[in-house]
């Protein structure tokens, strides 16, 4: 498994470990045959195959016998469009998305963070767009980016903690906080001015400014970014700020409101 995928532990039994089967599939973004992925499974071969096999018949994988390929399944697209509909702020944070892109012309980020690390739910391009590694689906480090260190930042110290322990620390520019200490004295910084700033850490060329989402009682739904390529756009971003934090407002009040509706009296048990 990659740093993206939980490693299942003993508690986890048989459904942990089939569940990283799927994990592993998925991984490789292409349909995929059984001996290219037993030897990253870390499993006997008579396992994989009966893991393999379950998913199969539950319809998570598909097996294409052709090609003796495994691919996701439709259930499990099902499955993911539920998700998507019932868990992502993508759906309830459009609207805002859309005023804040017009009104700024810059590329937008909104992220939510899954197992300590930062995943995409949506984007706006910019105007005139800058080539970057972020996209929507995709999951990226949460140490060395605006949206992730906005989150991180908010976290109680147990899933801090947690998360933290998650993070590989890789340098990937020379402005990358490449250990814990820096990192926990920035994200107190960032505590402090209520946002987050991702100063060419994660690609060379690419600055951020990025603001938590957070529910009423402070806890962190996730982050949206504004983020440009301009070599002037620190200065650019920061006039931006208050425009970016009052979005985030908006969008916490209204997932808030979509997550939890008021109950009318006659709804209540």
């Amino acid at each position: 498994m990659n740093e993206q995928t939980p490693a299942p532990t003993k508690a986890d039994g048989t459904v942990g470990r089939t569940l990283a089967v799927l994990d592993l599939v998925a991984e490789f973004a292409r349909p995929v045959r059984f001996g290219e992925l037993l030897p990253r499974s870390g499993l006997p071969k008579a396992t994989l195959y009966r893991f393999l096999q379950t998913l199969t018949n539950q319809g998570m994988l598909a097996y294409d016998e052709d090609r003796q390929c495994y691919s996701p399944g439709l259930r499990l697209v099902r499955l993911a469009h539920a998700a998507w509909t019932q868990s992502a702020l993508a759906p309830v944070a459009a609207p805002f998305l859309d005023a804040l892109s017009q009104e700024t012309g810059e590329t937008l980020h909104l992220a939510q963070l899954d197992q300590g690390m930062v995943l995409y739910v949506d984007k706006r391009n910019a105007a005139r767009p800058v080539e970057m590694f972020s996209q929507s689906g995709k999951v990226g480090p949460a140490y060395c980016t605006g949206v992730g260190k906005a989150m991180l930042a908010h976290l109680p110290e147990p899933l801090l903690k947690a998360a933290l322990a998650r993070q590989s620390f890789h340098r990937f520019t020379d402005a990358t906080l490449a250990d814990e200490a820096s990192l926990r004295a920035e994200l107190s910084a960032i505590r402090t001015r209520g946002y987050a700033w991702d100063n060419e850490e994660h690609e060379p060329g690419i600055r951020c400014i990025a603001a938590p989402i957070l529910s009423p009682q402070g806890r962190i739904l996730g982050a949206l970014s504004i983020t440009t390529g301009h070599s002037e756009s620190r200065e650019m971003l920061q006039g931006y700020a208050p425009l970016m934090l009052k979005t985030a407002a908006k969008i916490a009040k209204a997932a808030t409101d979509w997550r939890f509706p008021e109950q009318k009296k006659e709804d209540t048990p």
